[in-house]
């Protein structure tokens, strides 16, 4: 296998030939497989289809269908730009259509920027999130309170059964925003809110 650093002495041509692509160095005329300089896999396989296509196109009676001889010697010098790219030296390129060498340099790309790197976390606002869950909690007691107490009047069992359906209904809902960023907290108020309901409406069935 040769090495890249070894071609740059050397002049390499892009080449077509029955149906393979091959590089060939000037001063030798000797041709090489793109797999023998250690190009990606996928790149050889790009040449390798590229020159089969070229093949079967330019024999009768493709060969006067011109949008798809176009199209593979655009393809062809892609195909050129990212060899060039990848050894650092300038390919010439032979058109396997017109029989045309050109030369290919080395693409000039633009430094990359890295990005800043992401944080891989934030801190968490417990200050803020507690905030929120006292206020949720407070307000979901207020709620169910009044409502136990409306209902207690007729029959303790009713306050019982109507905050088991609350609890029934909101638990679902709680259950998914419990990982939601900004819904956590609340589900959290909800959940002590209800908790302590059921404390106290247990408490005032016992001691009532």
């Amino acid at each position: 296998m040769i090495t890249r650093k070894a071609l740059r002495s050397f002049a390499v041509e892009l080449r077509a030939r029955e149906g393979r692509a091959v590089l060939v160095r000037s001063g030798e005329g000797r041709a090489l497989d793109p797999a023998d300089l250690a190009l990606p896999a996928a790149l050889v396989a790009a040449l390798h289809e590229w020159a089969g296509v070229a093949r079967q196109v330019s024999l009768p009676p493709h060969g006067n269908h011109g949008p798809a001889l176009e199209l593979i010697t655009h393809r062809g010098r892609l195909l050129a730009g990212r060899v060039a790219a990848l050894l650092g030296i300038p390919v010439r390129y032979r058109d396997p259509i017109s029989g045309r060498t050109e030369l290919v340099e080395v693409p000039r790309t633009r430094l990359a920027i890295p990005p800043p790197p992401v944080p891989i976390g934030e801190p968490t606002p417990w200050a803020t999130g507690l905030t929120v869950s006292l206020f949720v909690a407070v307000l979901v007691l207020c709620v169910i309170i009044a409502l136990s107490s409306g209902l207690a009047d007729a029959s303790p069992w009713f306050a019982l059964g109507a905050n088991a359906l609350i609890a029934a209904g909101l638990a679902p809902s709680l259950w998914l925003s419990r990982s939601v960023p900004v819904w956590r907290w609340v589900a959290l108020g909800a959940t002590a809110g209800l908790l302590a309901a059921w404390l106290s409406l247990i408490l005032a069935l016992f001691l009532g």
